[in-house]
């Protein structure tokens, strides 16, 4: 299965296009942003647990990328409410679950093997946000291969994202504004490499989850 998957061309999904589609478990679906392969495959997508889900115990070889947008997702390590950071690096397993239900942003096989250790970050936690001017950031992880952190932007600010290595951004609350279209909550936008970054908060602000660097060598 292929969805977004020309790495070299600009990536849009907007609210309005998502669709939703079933999982291996019934009570999960998911909304595919981008995707390389079949059921276990380098992926982007929006999840939505229905109360009471379980999924089935899984392993995962290249790793996951969580963020919590709504609701509370649990596992083995926890039980994680809306603005929890997961991540698991390649070869660890678990059997997720929501008991209330949930909608989550994944990003699976998308990390580099080697040592890595787990890592669950509140990012409702005030102490965890740095202030610089108008931008309040959440730095999330750091490594040479990407960036991710949270960005709190003011009204009209730009989002300024460092595209040498590719960028991902998920509008997490509020609205940004890029060649003009408006792209509010849960839209998603991929840029390749060197291109050009010009959106800018709407006059709401935003928070965005933004990662970059993380592109090279993702060709056609």
């Amino acid at each position: 299965m292929l969805v977004n998957p020309d790495f070299s061309r600009r990536a849009v999904v907007t609210p309005d296009q998502q669709h939703w589609v079933p999982s291996p478990n019934p009570s999960v679906e998911r909304v595919m942003l981008d995707r390389l392969g079949g059921e276990h495959a380098r992926a982007t997508s929006l999840v939505r647990y229905a109360p009471g889900s379980v999924f089935p115990a899984h392993e995962h070889p290249g790793g996951e990328e969580i963020l919590v947008l709504r609701g509370t997702f649990s596992d083995a390590s926890g039980h994680y409410g809306p603005g929890w950071y997961l991540r698991n690096p390649p070869g660890t397993s678990h059997q997720p679950s929501s008991a209330e239900g949930a909608l989550i942003f994944v990003k699976l096989w998308q990390m580099q093997t080697g040592r890595q250790e787990s890592l669950r970050v509140d990012t409702q936690d005030p102490t965890l946000w740095v202030t610089n001017g108008p931008r309040t950031r959440c730095p999330l992880h750091s490594s040479p291969a990407e960036q991710v952190s949270l960005e709190r932007l003011a009204p009209g600010e730009p989002l300024a994202a460092d595209t040498t290595g590719g960028a991902e951004w998920l509008v997490q609350e509020g609205g940004l504004v890029d060649a003009g279209a408006c792209f509010d909550r849960r839209s998603w936008m991929r840029l390749p490499p060197g291109a050009a970054c010009s959106a800018f908060a709407g006059r709401d602000g935003a928070t965005v989850y933004l990662k970059t660097g993380h592109l090279v060598g993702m060709g056609a």
